[in-house]
């Protein structure tokens, strides 16, 4: 657990010498490079700095990373460190509160995505994926990132509305796909390009998507209490039910934020991770084979469709393993509310310790052979929450963690079982930024050579 400094203002661990404008455009262009090479350079701990933001010190240790998540989060506080979402995501959203207010709005998040409710999402998901299947061309490339994306924000519409065919959100819909295209640049979102230049620079889109997005959301809250039903299994009509210790419910801004976050947080990055698990599984014939070969002898079992997921094993390796050595989000921040000593080091106050996912994953000693692509490592090992954290850790942990995991699984199998993939020729996948996430490149095109119409069980 970090401890309270005892002596005279700390000086911060070494290192770029870089001004901070440069050390942005680095993380910008080329975040996984910039990274490995302070690690290179600084080893386990490193300071680095972007304009208008506190100073971030990296951590990759394991025993730091505990020490982190080991807060409650009064003295460390990730919403503070996540002030750049804001403007997307809104005030209210979990991601950017701390203290009892974040505790208390966890505790009513986490129920709706986890357990039958989340399982019974299965059969959705699957429907979704093999629409979006029989619409992929054959023979040409085509961007599957893009693709994967309309997946799965069509299934997270179905979990948090419960949306069936009738379109009634089609604009809701077209407004965060307009909202998330415009914050893919992170630079968009930094404090000295927030001007919003009469609506048209990029600043003032965001804002004036937001408060679309909020007005129609706004109008369905205010539909589904006028209506006054009984909880559904969709995350919104459960949320207007729930209640804290104290009897009190989310406000309409609350419930706002909340459905923002899920809608834009809950389909981005499981878009990305699955667009990475594709492309390691096209990259590694052996681990294409080994899931074939599971899905098949699942498929033989004659289990309901959720009853097969759970004969996964190596599917789920190959996304645990996806998620090691390209995690969609680079790090977790937590700003120190007071001067405090992490890793070893005294740290003032106002700085963002951070816990380097990325890097973490590439510690030879937790992972031998790092950079080697290995679902067996999954196989009958479980990690320690400072090894693996690709969904963070501690009380900040990713509420969607166990929806993520099984909508990939189901997605995944329902792609391998129906097409065959291959990799857009001379296609070369390479690390980029997508807003806060780390994508592959060029949308990460393949090619649709055959497509099952019959495998519909």
């Amino acid at each position: 657990m970090p401890t309270p400094t005892t002596h005279g203002p700390p000086r911060l661990p070494p290192g770029p010498a870089m001004p901070p404008l440069i050390q942005a455009i680095h993380l910008a262009l080329r975040p996984a490079a910039f990274l490995d090479s302070c690690a290179r350079r600084y080893g386990d701990c490193f300071t680095i700095g972007v304009p208008g933001m506190a100073r971030q010190v990296v951590f990759s240790h394991p025993d730091a990373i505990r020490e982190i998540f080991a807060d409650d989060g009064d003295a460390l506080q990730a919403g503070r460190a996540n002030v750049i979402l804001k403007p997307v995501l809104g005030s209210f959203s979990l991601l950017v509160l701390d203290g009892p207010r974040h505790r208390r709005d966890r505790r009513l998040l986490l129920p709706p995505l986890h357990g039958e409710r989340m399982r019974s999402f299965a059969e959705d998901i699957r429907s979704t994926a093999d629409r979006a299947i029989d619409r992929w061309p054959l023979g040409v490339p085509f961007p599957l990132h893009r693709e994967m994306q309309a997946i799965t924000l069509e299934v997270i519409f179905r979990v948090v509305f419960g949306l069936g065919d009738d379109g009634r959100f089609s604009e809701l819909r077209a407004r965060l796909i307009e909202l998330i295209a415009v914050a893919s640049n992170a630079v968009w979102l930094m404090p000295w390009m927030q001007h919003a230049g009469g609506g048209w620079l990029p600043w003032g889109r965001i804002l004036r998507l937001q408060g679309e997005i909020r007005r129609l959301l706004g109008a369905e809250i205010a539909r589904r209490r006028a209506a006054d039903s009984d909880a559904g299994a969709d995350v919104l009509s459960m949320l207007l039910q729930a209640r804290d210790e104290d009897g009190t419910a989310l406000t309409d801004d609350e419930l706002c934020d909340e459905m923002v976050t899920l809608l834009v947080a809950g389909h981005e990055t499981t878009a990305t991770a699955l667009a990475w698990a594709v492309h390691h599984i096209l990259a590694h014939p052996p681990v294409h084979a080994a899931i074939a070969a599971e899905l098949t002898a699942a498929r033989h079992q004659g289990l309901a469709y959720d009853a097969r997921l759970a004969q996964l094993t190596f599917l789920d390796a190959t996304i645990k393993e996806t998620l090691r050595l390209n995690p969609i989000i680079p790090e977790v921040g937590r700003q120190l509310d007071r001067p405090m000593r992490i890793g070893g080091r005294d740290l003032p106050a106002g700085v963002v310790a951070a816990a380097s996912i990325y890097l973490a994953h590439r510690r030879p000693e937790s992972w031998p052979d790092p950079d080697c692509f290995s679902p067996e490592r999954f196989i009958g090992r479980r990690p320690s929450p400072e090894e693996f954290l690709p969904f963070g850790g501690g009380i900040r942990r990713c509420v969607g963690t166990a929806f993520a995991l099984y909508e990939m699984r189901c997605v995944l199998a329902r792609v391998l079982e129906r097409a065959t993939l291959v990799p857009a020729p001379g296609y070369r996948a390479r690390i980029v930024r997508r807003s806060v996430t780390l994508a592959p490149s060029a949308g990460m095109p393949v090619v649709v050579t055959r497509r099952s119409d019959a495998c519909t069980s």
